[in-house]
């Protein structure tokens, strides 16, 4: 008779500690993220993104959100000639490097089951760009008798390519950079995954448009633009308190 009643009672509260379970596992109140972003207007790595994001009420979250990226002109090619150290991207003049803080609001569409399933978020954020311009420098090689190189800003007006031995360092000239403000404004769906409360992987795919107040000179004989639309997918890990 006793086992019965454990039996029965175990039947009747089972659909409510799993419901008890399931509201633990999305009650959080906030969350940090970080991911790796790919787009339509970078290269193999887009950038990166950092978000933190807090609760306002259940299934609705505000965002303040930053984004780093190595924004490139669709028309930029790499180019080798046979005696160079390594490529070059014919025309190029500039660098941009854009800064894009974001605030938004994240909505739960679908939420996830205990340990199991995907939490499905629609995304929409906006906010100021800061744009770094940084002069793209290439190494040239200054004395055609000796094997002497420097590497300078690319002027196409004034180095040939029989000249150019290269592309300068990584990040070489950004202490040169010229300052270009603008803003943006995106929408995504992200698709988390996970097993546990605390941790949280995942990919945010959308778009995004950032548009500046004057034309952004990236090549030299080129259509430049001041508007760069995107279509993104961001890869992320982060965790949940």
């Amino acid at each position: 008779m006793l086992r019965a009643l454990i039996v029965s009672f175990s039947f009747l509260f089972l659909p409510l500690m799993l419901t008890a379970q399931n509201r633990d596992l999305d009650d959080y109140q906030s969350e940090f993220i970080w991911g790796i972003n790919k787009n339509t207007s970078g290269g193999l790595i887009g950038g990166f993104v950092f978000r933190k994001s807090q609760r306002i009420n259940e299934g609705l979250y505000q965002s303040y959100g930053l984004e780093v990226m190595n924004v490139k002109h669709p028309q930029e090619f790499q180019l080798r000639r046979n005696n160079a150290t390594n490529s070059f991207i014919l025309g190029k003049v500039n660098y941009l490097y854009a800064l894009r803080f974001q605030y938004g609001r994240e909505m739960i569409l679908f939420r996830k089951a205990p340990h199991q399933g995907v939490e499905i978020k629609l995304n929409a954020a906006a906010g100021p760009s800061l744009g770094l311009l940084a002069p793209y420098y290439v190494e040239i090689n200054s004395d055609p008798g000796t094997l002497s190189s420097s590497r300078v800003p690319y002027d196409p007006n004034v180095h040939s390519i029989d000249q150019i031995l290269g592309s300068g360092y990584v990040l070489q000239g950004i202490t040169e950079s010229k300052i270009r403000i603008g803003g943006n404004i995106k929408t995504s769906l992200s698709f988390e995954l996970g097993t546990s409360k605390n941790n949280v992987t995942g990919f945010e795919a959308g778009f995004l448009l950032d548009a500046y107040t004057q034309e952004i000179e990236l090549l030299s004989a080129a259509d430049n633009k001041a508007v760069f639309p995107t279509a993104f997918i961001t890869l992320f890990y982060g965790s949940r308190r």
